[in-house]
């Protein structure tokens, strides 16, 4: 069993990168990428942990946000060099972005009377402002304004469409796509169907604009998937000449999504590693 999309608090996540191969080896797993948003500061701690266990692979990664059609495409880089010059300056404006997007968070949350400090704890214990995420907002929210737990910070606030919301500026996929092979890694388009169900007509849509544009995978094994949305991208995979990917989009604390297992029934087959691992440059 694989685990090829996790967050450390690097990002989003709860848990320090080079805590993660731990945790993957008591499973134990047999490979487990480190796939942050937009960063790639926690890949040498979380790279330089898993040689303390031989049996795992460790694979780098990043996870980074696009844009096509008005909606949200997160593509995974697997397998990069996390030290590419060109993967590095990208990174860097994507962090600006992120910059960007906190400070107009901070302004709304205060004009809808939710006012916040940066230096709060869910904030000051980054050094780096730009790992700073919507999650950390609605803990900092919850802990602060009583709110019943972090889905109703989202549903309230923080979510698509509601008043603090601000939408990111992102590249469109193929920019994504050209980088992360910049950095000789693999490109997955993670949980093509994580907001709505049964978007064939779109995965297909996408998978045809895009597979020739360098497309590598897909990510067909999913927490949030039940077997018709795993079957449905495995055809799809398939018909395209896609590889297939999977993981649990762990994020420690953050989400009840389990390293490993998802919400427990997640099982990413041991022999999609070899086929991505085929397609590194």
């Amino acid at each position: 069993m694989i685990d090829l999309h996790t967050h450390s608090c690097a990002s989003d996540g709860t848990v320090p990168p080079e805590k993660i191969p731990e945790l993957a080896a008591a499973i134990p797993l047999g490979a487990v990428a480190l796939t942050d948003h937009d960063t790639v500061t926690g890949i040498d701690a979380f790279c330089e942990a898993a040689k303390a266990y031989p049996d795992l692979i460790a694979v780098p990664g990043v996870e980074i946000s696009t844009d096509y059609s008005g909606k949200e495409i997160h593509i995974v880089g697997l397998f990069i060099d996390p030290h590419n010059d060109v993967l590095l300056e990208f990174l860097e404006r994507q962090r600006e972005e992120r910059c960007r997007r906190n400070e107009m968070i901070f302004r709304k949350l205060a004009s809808l009377g939710y006012p916040l400090d940066a230096g709060e704890p869910e904030f000051s214990r980054f050094s780096d402002a730009s790992a700073i995420g919507r999650p950390h907002f609605a803990a900092a929210l919850r802990r602060i304004y009583g709110f019943s737990d972090l889905q109703e910070v989202f549903r309230k606030l923080l979510g698509r469409d509601r008043p603090a919301y601000v939408r990111r500026k992102t590249p469109d996929p193929a920019t994504a796509i050209d980088v992360i092979h910049a950095a000789h890694g693999v490109a997955v388009w993670a949980h093509p169907v994580y907001r709505q169900r049964n978007e064939s007509a779109f995965v297909r849509r996408f998978c045809k604009k895009f597979a020739p544009l360098g497309l590598d995978a897909l990510e067909c094994y999913y927490s949030l998937f039940g077997p018709p949305e795993t079957q449905m991208l495995l055809q799809t995979a398939q018909d395209f000449g896609l590889g297939i990917s999977g993981g649990s989009d762990f994020h420690g604390e953050h989400s009840t999504a389990q390293l490993g297992t998802g919400m427990g029934g997640l099982a990413v087959p041991d022999d999609a590693f070899a086929t991505l691992a085929a397609r590194k440059r």
